[in-house]
């Protein structure tokens, strides 16, 4: 019988890591993030598009809403000024915000 905490995992994968990621720890999730963010709004999964400042002190936080109309639910996410204005860098982003919902 093996010791508790000796099992494989079968879901972890076996790549290197990214050097992205030992240089700025976390920048990679990030990137994974807002590439997901463009996909949705690009791809017109996601509606009604909200942005909003929740925080500016110690950094600048802003919150951002989509209505996902087809899993009947909401996406938010927490971005700081650097990934929101990456993020509004996407034309499909900007015409997201340029539309207004009924």
């Amino acid at each position: 019988m093996k010791p508790p905490g000796t099992y494989k995992l079968s879901f972890r994968s076996v790549e290197p890591p990214d050097l992205m990621d030992q240089l700025a720890p976390g920048e990679s999730r990030v990137r994974r993030t807002l590439d997901s963010l463009r996909e949705q709004i690009s791809q017109a999964e996601a509606t009604n598009l909200r942005i909003r400042q929740i925080f500016q002190n110690p950094r600048e936080i802003f919150r951002v809403d989509l209505d996902l109309p087809e899993a009947n639910g909401q996406r938010t996410t927490l971005l700081d000024r650097d990934a929101l204005e990456d993020l509004l860098e996407t034309e499909a982003v900007r015409d997201a915000l340029g539309r207004k919902q009924p």
